[in-house]
């Protein structure tokens, strides 16, 4: 070899010596899961990313998506390309099902109705809880006013009205018309009705709206224990009876076909299901299936009994239909509001 040939030569030869044992790289996936679902997900993903390297000796990366549901599975219907969604509400997975990209019996995929979590709808108030609010009585008082998103655009918010049909359904035995009087009062008590979870907290705790925020119970001790509102000295009101709000999750099917992820699709959403990740999904106060890590956390979350929509209104599609859908009763009583 040439002395000419062999300066060219080096940078080449360094290159190889430097670079070491190439990494094998899968493809990366996308998770598109609800609004207030960030903190939570940037806990996780990590650490499936790890579990799936000591696994396979692959790297992955995962991508995320945050948005209310019903816009994301909007979204994926119109082409978006998402591997898995971990969403807040049954219906917005129907929808994908309905339209051939997530198959049929999807809730039977995974254990618990393909849920490996779930929460209810729970109360945050004001310091000191000036008004007294206990129940779901209290919250159709006259002297109590309300935030919480519109259940047109949030799923959270279709739980707090599914919430206060079933209790009133309850107490009432039944009687519609007076189930229909409660809630209506309780949507005329509504002062802010913003589009998702993240307006109504800073309507609420920011703006100074409302006597009562209505979400999720892991969100409402996130915000009253979180370091950005803790000097508001809210309370935590979990009311004795609440509505069980499931929080699915699916492989997006027709995605991972094409983009030959579903292994690993169908690895992620089962890791959710890991005693590791049940007891991490207790830190964020979601209330969880694994005997051992609810026995643990026992003391955690306060008794309540939960009622399932479906036992009590049917199918997710005909609550949906009947309640949410296009002059559903939602629509009849926020225009008896206005």
């Amino acid at each position: 070899m040439t002395f000419k040939k062999l300066l060219a030569a080096l940078p080449v030869a360094a290159a190889l010596l430097g670079a070491g044992p190439a990494v094998a790289q899968d493809k990366p996936l996308l998770n598109a899961s609800y609004d207030i679902a960030r903190e939570l997900f940037a806990a996780i993903n990590p650490k499936f990313i790890a579990h799936w390297k000591q696994q396979t000796g692959r790297e992955l990366k995962i991508d995320q998506s945050f948005a209310g549901t019903s816009r994301q599975a909007q979204d994926i219907i119109q082409g978006k390309k998402v591997d898995t969604v971990t969403f807040n509400q049954v219906p917005d997975v129907d929808i994908l099902a309905q339209r051939g990209l997530v198959r049929k019996d999807w809730a039977k995929q995974f254990p618990n109705n393909s849920s490996p979590y779930y929460s209810t709808i729970a109360f945050l108030v004001r310091k000191g809880n000036p008004k007294n609010i206990k129940t779901w009585d209290d919250l159709v008082r006259d002297d109590v006013k309300l935030v919480f998103p519109n259940p047109k655009t949030s799923g959270n918010a279709r739980y707090s009205y599914l919430g206060a049909w079933l209790w009133a359904h309850e107490k009432f035995k039944g009687d519609e018309a007076k189930v229909r009087a409660f809630v209506g009062k309780l949507l005329h008590n509504v002062e802010n009705f913003p589009t998702g979870g993240r307006g109504a907290t800073v309507a609420f705790a920011q703006n100074n709206h409302g006597d009562a925020l209505l979400t999720f119970e892991s969100e409402v001790v996130n915000i009253a224990n979180s370091d950005e509102f803790k000097a508001g000295g809210y309370q935590i009101v979990v009311p004795p009876v609440s509505v069980l709000a499931e929080f699915p999750v699916a492989v997006v099917d027709k995605v991972v076909d094409e983009k030959g992820t579903r292994k690993e699709a169908t690895a992620y959403l089962q890791f959710q299901y890991t005693k590791e990740i049940q007891q991490l999904l207790t830190t964020f106060n979601y209330r969880v299936h694994d005997p051992d890590v609810v026995k643990a956390n026992a003391a955690k979350f306060p008794s309540i009994r939960l009622i399932n929509p479906n036992d009590v209104l049917g199918s997710w599609e005909k609550i949906q239909s009947t309640h949410f859908g296009s002059n559903g009763i939602l629509d009849q009583l926020l225009a008896q509001k206005r």
